[in-house]
């Protein structure tokens, strides 16, 4: 068995089209690995990719009905044909949901903190100290089968694929 990194591969589309048809890639991490690597090769494999989860929320795996002590699984099913957001010019592929607004601002405070500290991060007390103290709404545009849509003052505008996000939190019961 052979471990690779994939974080310091540039071009991760050609380092597995390079890989000998034998090998097996199978991507460890959790939701937020799994929508770099899905970026990363614009939601297109070109070969079977599978998937052994290894982060803290998974909510892509709860959305399958899996647990955190599953078999790696084949990915390329669920990495196809996925929804997509424009934001500040660039193109962005998401495989659970993407947050707009407070949840955005909550998940971008929690990797600066990382980043400076390495602790743990508490969302919920982001999310309060941003709602009382910090967050400024703004406006939203959102189109939804090409009709627009304009929010001002938006608090919250997530777009989803899966059902949940926030580490477990079911926002779309009905989503399937």
């Amino acid at each position: 068995v052979e471990f690779r990194s994939l974080i310091h591969i540039e071009d991760k589309r050609a380092f597995l089209d390079s890989l000998d048809p034998s090998v097996t890639p199978i991507i460890t991490g959790g939701d937020g690995t799994l929508s770099r690597f899905v970026n990363s090769l614009n939601g297109n494999p070109t070969r079977d990719i599978y998937y052994y989860p290894a982060g803290t929320g998974n909510d892509f795996l709860n959305d399958l009905g899996k647990t955190g002590n599953t078999e790696p699984f084949l990915l390329n099913p669920y990495i196809t044909d996925l929804p997509h957001i424009h934001f500040n010019g660039e193109t962005h592929i998401f495989i659970n949901g993407v947050g707009y607004g407070i949840d955005g601002y909550v998940c971008e405070e929690g990797d600066r903190i990382r980043k400076k500290t390495g602790k743990p991060i508490n969302y919920t007390a982001i999310a309060i100290k941003g709602l009382l103290f910090h967050y400024k709404p703004t406006t939203a545009t959102v189109v939804v089968d090409g009709k627009e849509y304009v929010y001002k003052k938006a608090w919250l505008a997530p777009t989803m694929k899966g059902r949940y996000y926030g580490g477990g939190m079911n926002a779309t019961p009905a989503q399937d």
